[in-house]
């Protein structure tokens, strides 16, 4: 570990920058005694981004004679279940993908597990590649007790948006325009139903994307201080307030109107995308990252837009920067793994992700050939978008080390009419509620 040389910095995050400010520091490479072995575990398992790390990971080997890098990639959900305990083995990854959040990174800091990154933060110019606007998503203070503060425990390649891609061909099939206002959503929802022709392609088996249909209506109805303040558990917020509830009645009414693939319930998310992909469905709501699957291996043309404000006026999207790549803090090997790292946000990383239909979370370089008139290129308005117009939400299971458990168990129990959408405000209310004051003893 490197010995500290610049102030604490605070706000850094990774997010895409419209226009930086000066030109990437250039750090010589580490220099490798013998055979070296990085061991890096990540979660780009589908065939497009895997076929980018792929690529760094080779570029990266044949930059740095003697290292080798042994890759080992998992799912999410396998890999939140089993980063904690390999992090704290002496032979566990030198490198690793951590979701954000309390449940996860936020653990990972309390527990000692993770190597603050600001001691790099100079060396390689990360505050000329990172906008400090969404800094508080990798963050946490030493303790793990408090998100969005304190020192830089990730790095993440990619940027999110969560928004609606849509079946361009069933579109113009049926003279549908993309909707301006939620109200026009809403009225569109129900002429593709009519048509008989399933309106949103949703699987809520796996759970966790059923937040993100329940909060992207939630972030049409609430304010940016309001989402930040949930999410970062301050300034005692709620979450048993009205526009919750609403958003809360919407989505019931949609479950029960029939605007979800049939037997939603079984149905997992990955096999929910393939059936949007094969032209099942009008739409999906999910996120950016599902954009390469869509542009490969398949005779459907699709489009995205973000799901439009009640009135059509200007909201907020779920969105953010990808899972971030941190470093194992007991690692023998921190100012290389520091460099894998700085390897992954590069220019070229950025021109790779592009390629590959993925949001960076950097700059494209200059000279990028990347294609932007097709389905990446709407994605990637649609991120410079809320970035510009400061409307960049949260995953709001972020908020306490247990909400995304209670998120999906309670969402499930309201998708499947055994609860009333009161009853889910008021289930989740618990949960936050105790998180607020168990943090105030």
């Amino acid at each position: 570990m490197k010995k500290f040389r610049t102030p604490l910095v605070l706000a850094l995050s990774i997010m895409l920058i419209l226009s930086a400010c000066s030109s990437p520091i250039q750090t010589p490479p580490t220099e490798v005694s013998g055979e070296t072995t990085l061991v890096v575990w990540d979660q780009f398992y589908r065939d497009e981004e895997s076929k980018v790390i792929e690529t760094l990971n080779a570029e990266f080997e044949a930059a740095h004679p003697g290292v080798k890098i042994e890759r080992e990639t998992k799912v999410l959900a396998d890999l939140q279940m089993t980063v904690k305990l390999a992090l704290g083995e002496t032979d566990g990854p030198d490198v690793a993908q951590v979701n954000q959040g309390r449940s996860d990174m936020g653990a990972l800091v309390e527990a000692g597990l993770l190597l603050p990154l600001d001691d790099y933060i100079s060396d390689y110019g990360w505050g000329n590649v990172f906008s400090s606007s969404v800094a508080s998503r990798n963050s946490f203070t030493p303790d793990g007790k408090t998100f969005g503060q304190g020192s830089l425990y990730g790095v993440s390649p990619t940027a999110e948006v969560v928004g609606v891609f849509y079946n361009k061909g069933i579109f113009a099939d049926n003279r549908w325009d993309i909707p301006t206002t939620f109200e026009d959503f809403e009225t569109l929802l129900a002429e593709i139903k009519d048509a008989g022709i399933t309106p949103i392609s949703f699987g809520s088996l796996d759970g966790w994307n059923a937040i993100h249909e329940y909060s992207s209506i939630q972030h049409l109805l609430v304010s940016l201080d309001y989402i930040n303040n949930l999410t970062y558990a301050v300034n005692n917020a709620s979450f048993e307030i009205e526009e919750n509830q609403k958003a809360a009645e919407i989505l019931y009414d949609w479950a029960k109107a029939g605007y979800f693939s049939e037997g939603f319930a079984g149905i997992g998310y990955d096999d929910s995308n393939n059936l949007f992909k094969s032209g099942e469905g009008a739409m999906t709501i999910t996120g950016s990252w599902f954009a390469p699957e869509l542009m490969t291996g398949t005779d459907q043309e699709f489009g995205f837009f973000l799901l439009p404000g009640f009135n059509g006026k200007p909201t907020m999207a779920i969105g953010g920067v990808g899972i971030p790549f941190a470093i194992r803090r007991t690692t023998e090997h921190a100012d290389l793994a520091a460099e894998y790292l700085d390897w992954m946000i590069s220019p070229r990383a950025a021109e790779l992700w592009a390629q590959a239909g993925m949001v960076p979370a950097m700059s494209l370089p200059d000279n990028s050939q990347v294609d932007t008139n097709n389905l990446f290129g709407e994605t990637l308005l649609a991120w410079e978008s809320i970035n510009k117009n400061n409307a960049v939400g949260h995953y709001i299971d972020w908020a306490t080390p247990t909400f995304y458990d209670t998120l999906v168990s309670e969402l499930q129990k309201l998708l499947g009419g055994i609860t009333t959408p009161a009853d889910f405000i008021a289930a989740v209310e618990v949960d936050y509620a105790n998180y607020l004051q168990e943090r105030s003893q």
